[in-house]
């Protein structure tokens, strides 16, 4: 008796493309029920807490072992006071960028600053140098 091997097709998981700010590395999301297209603005769960981020790549299946786990949610659309609190958020990061760039000056810190990155909720101000 002969056996039959079958490959099985790998599993697949639907994604969208996301980036906290243009130009920098993309993520994957799941979509829930939402449909999204390139240019969405949305509001994303991550391990900071909810984070605004801009849609890549609409909705579109990847094999399953390409995703890094935990796959978190795209939580909604961006609303429109999503949108006045991340334009309130560069705000608030062009000034601490300077304030930080004082300090740094103050203190002789051999250090370059990159960035500064208010959290979406404010609660918190990363900065990278």
């Amino acid at each position: 008796m002969e056996e039959i091997l079958t490959e099985t097709a790998p599993e697949k998981v639907e994604v969208v493309d996301i980036q906290f700010r243009p130009g920098q590395k993309v993520y994957f999301f799941a979509p829930g029920d939402l449909q999204l297209q390139a240019g969405d603005h949305v509001i994303i769960d991550t391990a900071r807490g909810p984070e605004y981020g801009i849609c890549a790549g609409g909705n579109h299946l990847i094999p399953e072992k390409d995703v890094v786990a935990p796959l978190r949610a795209v939580l909604r659309k961006a609303t429109a006071q999503d949108e006045k609190t991340v334009a309130e958020n560069r705000e608030k990061e062009k000034k601490a960028f300077l304030v930080c760039m004082e300090k740094i000056e103050e203190q002789k810190l051999d250090m370059q600053l990159v960035s500064a990155e208010v959290a979406f909720d404010g609660s918190k101000i990363l900065f990278f140098f």
